[in-house]
């Protein structure tokens, strides 16, 4: 494949376009791939850096009050006829504005399809560089260019939001890799460490451009810290006001290449106050160093920093609470130690060439060169497709016999707790459809086959508690069926990549089902009401990928939205967030009837018979559901509290399933279940 990459800014001038567009040079050039740069002339350039790449350098005139940035003067005729010239077979365009939006229109003269890279909130910056007044026309801008482009890639959740909310549709999210082997935790050099801070300080450091949209200046509420060393790693046109306002840290200037892998991997507590970071790169080189963050809760750094697990978000604006929580951090270092295991944790698995090969299925899929596209390009306004990143696997062949589990574990949140399900069972106590499932799975099976069970599920979890910690628990105990459940306290936050929330989980199943373990994947669904529906697409895009990678692999899927009768209004709580009995029962038949378990509809008959009450509660008014459930739920998040906090799971180790019988003169004893309201 031949790619034009055409960028607002290039070598000498190194930033994080700059640094992003040589890795991906590399990997191109790795995989075999032509390519050429188009780029303003800022200054000499070392060729060796962009490898094989070809470099044409338009004349350029620097913008007022930064110079550094470069403005081309050249035409999109001109750069077409580039285009033309090196057989381009699909338009790199590289933090796209102005060069970018001459690319635009030149690939369409060309008849070559673009890939605009989002990676620059310019409009953002122009309060920051005195000139709010601008930030509506630059706004326009930005959406009519990335609407204009064949495909547009997002690098976070946030920024891909940003996007959607400017009704660009060609959407995919493409993050950015890390060089795990440069940044690094065995970077750090106790020598550099001692010359930084001879009195054994702990370095507390910002890494990155030294500008006003960077808001460096913002680490003044750090002054007067007592046991710190603050380090400034970097360059840029705020320098000198930076010294003169932070007169007690360290200014190293810039450094590149080992030099900052060591000075990254030499502090103790890394610090970015940024609000308009697009994606964030030196906070993912921070956590592959091993260094815990603090960061502001806005934009790329809320994809990156897991609160209370490898780092710190703090409200944008609130240099207060920033300052508490470099303080929380400086004052325990068990916590930073603990912070800094999970922070390189957190990023493994993202190196360059996994995101170059992604790179390049973007590639593909804007230029039609997929299986099946023909050859045709995509056209501009169609509707992007669902699945973002990877290609339709052949759907497996599930047989339809049962596996006949003995060691079933269940893993989710508080839907697979069982919460609101109080059929026979003592007060503040739940069953929930796992716990009928595995009643299911005990009646199917043969004479003297005991069924073991366990569920680690808790309310309140969200992927990534399932993935770091339940599943492999589950597997530890030795579990031949998995059911998963999981997503849906993830997709109701405020930012979020389904696309992206769906592929981690996907990849756990594919982990699971490697052991030779079942997995049974329940795909998150909502209540059909609507307040429900704002939602709808983004757990449908969730599903989509997730049914994708998870099939792929063999899992069996419940689809629950594709059936109304598991969603109706008769099947949910009077809180109408969880499943009631009914709809707990029915969630519980139809995972019976994906594992192939012989008579499921007459085993759940048999089950409803046994344990069931004969009807729920009534549904709340609006007002009674607002004073019992929402105004509580409010107030946990305002405080930062979860209704999981403090909450163990109700059956950690598997136990066998006590089958329900009916002794004389007594009652069918059910599956014993003991779980708390909390």
């Amino acid at each position: 494949m031949k790619v034009a990459l055409l960028a607002e800014s290039f070598l000498p001038h190194m930033n994080g376009v700059t640094h992003s567009l040589l890795q991906v040079l590399r990997h191109l050039e790795r995989r075999g791939h032509e390519t050429v740069v188009v780029a303003p002339c800022s200054g000499p350039v070392d060729r060796t850096l962009a490898g094989g790449a070809r470099t044409i350098l338009l004349p350029s005139v620097p913008l007022p009050s930064y110079p550094e940035v470069r403005v081309t003067l050249a035409g999109a005729g001109r750069i077409a006829g580039i285009l033309r010239t090196h057989g381009a077979d699909v338009v790199h365009l590289a933090s796209p504005f102005v060069l970018g939006w001459r690319g635009v229109l030149a690939a369409e003269a060309a008849g070559v399809p673009s890939v605009a890279v989002y990676q620059t909130d310019v409009p953002a910056y122009a309060a920051r560089y005195g000139v709010p007044a601008a930030e509506p026309a630059l706004t326009r801008h930005l959406a009519k260019l990335h609407r204009r482009a064949t495909l547009t890639l997002a690098p976070s959740s946030s920024a891909r939001e940003r996007l959607e909310s400017l009704g660009v549709e060609r959407l995919r999210t493409w993050r950015r890799g890390i060089d795990t082997e440069r940044f690094a935790p065995s970077r750090r050099d106790e020598s550099w460490r001692r010359r930084v801070a001879p009195g054994g300080e702990t370095i507390v450091g910002y890494v990155g451009r030294l500008a006003a949209e960077k808001q460096v200046d913002d680490l003044a509420a750090l002054a007067g810290m007592p046991g710190i060393r603050l380090v400034v790693v970097g360059d840029g046109p705020s320098r000198g006001a930076l010294e003169r306002r932070l007169p007690g840290a360290l200014f190293t200037g810039f450094l590149g290449g080992d030099e900052l892998a060591t000075a990254m991997a030499g502090l103790d507590v890394f610090v970015h106050p940024g609000e308009h970071e697009t994606f964030c790169q030196t906070v993912q080189e921070a956590l592959a160093s091993g260094v815990p963050v603090v960061a502001t809760g806005r934009g790329g750094p809320l994809d990156l920093v897991e609160q209370s697990r490898n780092g710190w978000l703090y409200r944008p604006g609130d240099l207060h609470e920033m300052r508490s929580r470099v303080q929380d951090l400086v004052g325990d270092a068990a916590k930073r130690r603990a912070f800094a295991e999970r922070a390189r944790e957190s990023v493994l698995g993202r190196g360059w060439d996994r995101l170059g090969d992604e790179l390049i299925g973007h590639y593909e899929d804007a230029a039609g060169l997929r299986p099946g596209s023909a050859g045709r390009r995509p056209a501009r306004d169609a509707a992007p497709a669902r699945v973002a990143t990877r290609p339709a696997a052949p759907s497996p062949t599930v047989p339809p016999v049962a596996p006949r589990p003995r060691r079933y574990v269940a893993v989710g949140d508080s839907l697979t707790e069982g919460l609101c399900d109080t059929s026979r069972t003592a007060d503040g106590s739940y069953r929930g459809w796992a716990d009928r499932l595995a009643m299911l799975l005990a009646l199917a099976a043969p004479q003297g086959e005991p069924v073991a069970y366990a569920n680690l599920a808790v309310r309140s979890r969200k992927v990534h508690d399932v993935v770091e910690e339940q599943l492999p628990r589950a597997l530890e105990l030795g579990a031949d069926l998995v059911s998963v459940l999981i997503g849906g306290n993830d997709l109701v936050g405020r930012r979020v990549d389904p696309e992206a929330l769906a592929h981690r989980l996907g990849d756990a199943v594919a982990r699971a089902r490697a052991t030779g373990c079942e997995v049974l994947v329940v795909m998150p669904f909502l209540p059909g009401r609507p307040e429900a529906r704002p939602l709808v697409a983004r757990f449908a895009r969730f599903n989509a990928v997730l049914a994708e990678v998870a099939g792929s692999h063999g899992a069996r899927l419940v689809d629950v939205a594709a059936e109304p009768a598991l969603t109706g209004r008769d099947r949910w709580a009077e809180d109408r967030v969880h499943l009631n009995s009914a709809g707990h029962r029915g969630l519980a038949y139809a995972a019976a009837l994906a594992l192939g378990i012989p008579d499921a509809g007459e085993l759940g008959a048999l089950e409803l018979a046994l344990h069931d009450d004969a009807a729920d509660p009534g549904e709340l008014g609006d007002l009674a559901w607002l004073r019992r459930h929402a105004v509580p739920w409010a107030l946990r998040r305002l405080r930062g509290r979860t209704a999981g906090e403090g909450i163990d799971a109700k059956r950690d180790a598997l136990e066998p399933v006590a089958l329900p019988s009916a002794p004389a003169g007594g009652r069918p004893r059910s599956l014993p279940v003991a779980r708390s309201a909390g």
